[in-house]
């Protein structure tokens, strides 16, 4: 559906039922003893990161079962620019407590000279919460950026830590067309985990994606993401507060349908008749295309049995910018239990079409649609990051 001029759909409440080294011929993977200097093999024990310290990213860096790896408030990781083999897995039973503040942010990013999305492959926790899975399966599932590391368990509550004032810069690196690191990556998180105050910039694959689990998160900023904004799949039950998604002009995307969010049940729609679907709240959301000639896909997508609540949803496209779907249900969960529901108020003074909605789910939606022009998230509160709105 094409749009040429300015258009916002803000959405009062809806409830309804996923690359090798750089390009650089310089990269070399550097292997070795774990230090605050050299972060790169299994991390067995605690290590402290201090501010004002270099610290280099220079391989995988697992922190393994009982290991802790603390970041102090103002510390910067230079991540070596070796895509997919450059990234940090928290494990099973490990933790990270990165703790920043606003006026002391925690950042990682590419040591690049010239920085590029896709430049390392991000930040994965892996949790001992439940997934969706069969009646009478264990409750876990292997890494998607190295199998032979499990993730999920039983254990609700399980803490894997802090993410607080962080930003990640240039992550998102790709394997194939089927597997990718996003910039943050939540495998099986409990809800004894904080994830807050996060800024996602300039990644090549999704911003954040919540693989089952049940931490919560609040205040994420993600900034020209190139696949999925904000993606949950694999059983996610946890609750999200203030998401805030931009394409700036001049992005391009990687993948044939990226989106603001992309919501699936189980894992990419292959186990239908799973126990524990995603079943998630969102309460306050912006999503904004500001890309001049460049569609996303779905301003949301809720399918493959999935159920959300969302309160308070924002959409915006920019001059030349589109939407191939405002709002696609098409296959998202709707039984008597889960029936899909959309208040929606829109600024319908400015041309985007919010009866553009895919709703062939049984027993359809109600939608109920009225004027106005302001809603979604709450961007003061990523003043810390700096980021021009």
């Amino acid at each position: 559906m094409k749009k040429t001029i300015l258009s916002i759909v803000t959405i009062a409440s809806l409830i309804f039922t996923g690359c090798s080294l750089s390009d650089d011929d310089n990269v070399t993977i550097v292997e070795g003893e774990v230090t605050a200097e050299n972060l790169a093999g299994n991390l067995t024990s605690d290590l402290t990161l201090k501010s004002g310290v270099t610290h280099n990213l220079t391989g995988a860096l697992l922190v393994k079962d009982g290991a802790t790896l603390t970041i102090e408030a103002g510390t910067t990781i230079n991540a070596l620019a070796g895509g997919t083999d450059v990234y940090i897995l928290i494990e099973k039973g490990a933790k990270i407590i990165a703790d920043g503040t606003a006026s002391s942010p925690i950042k990682f990013t590419s040591s690049a000279v010239v920085q590029k999305a896709g430049d390392w492959g991000g930040i994965i926790l892996n949790g001992k919460a439940p997934l969706s899975r069969q009646t009478g399966s264990e409750s876990n599932a292997a890494t998607e950026v190295k199998n032979s590391i499990l993730f999920g368990g039983s254990d609700a509550t399980d803490n894997s830590g802090i993410l607080n004032y962080v930003i990640l810069e240039y992550t998102g690196a790709r394997i194939d067309d089927e597997s990718e690191h996003n910039g943050l990556t939540l495998n099986g998180v409990g809800s004894g985990t904080t994830i807050t105050n996060i800024a996602i910039l300039n990644g090549d694959d999704d911003g954040i994606e919540f693989f089952g689990g049940t931490v919560n998160a609040t205040n994420i900023l993600v900034v020209n993401a190139k696949d999925d904004m904000f993606d949950f799949t694999q059983g996610y039950v946890g609750t999200c507060t203030n998401l805030y998604g931009v394409r700036e002009n001049g992005y391009t995307a990687v993948t044939s349908d990226p989106r603001g969010i992309e919501a699936d049940g189980n894992l990419d729609g292959n186990s239908p008749s799973d126990i524990n679907q995603a079943n998630f709240t969102i309460n306050g959301v912006t999503i904004i295309n500001n890309a001049d000639g460049v569609e996303m896909s779905d301003g949301i997508k809720i399918r493959r049995g999935a159920t959300a609540t969302i309160t308070s949803a924002y959409l915006m496209l920019g001059s030349g910018a589109k939407f191939g779907d405002v709002i696609d249900l098409q296959d998202s969960k709707s039984d008597a239990n889960d029936a899909t529901k959309i208040t929606a108020v829109a600024n319908v003074a400015n041309s985007l079409d919010i009866t553009d909605i895919k709703n062939t789910v049984s027993g359809g939606a109600t939608i109920n649609l009225t004027a106005a022009l302001t809603g979604g998230a709450d961007k003061s509160v990523f003043a810390w990051t700096g980021y021009s709105f």
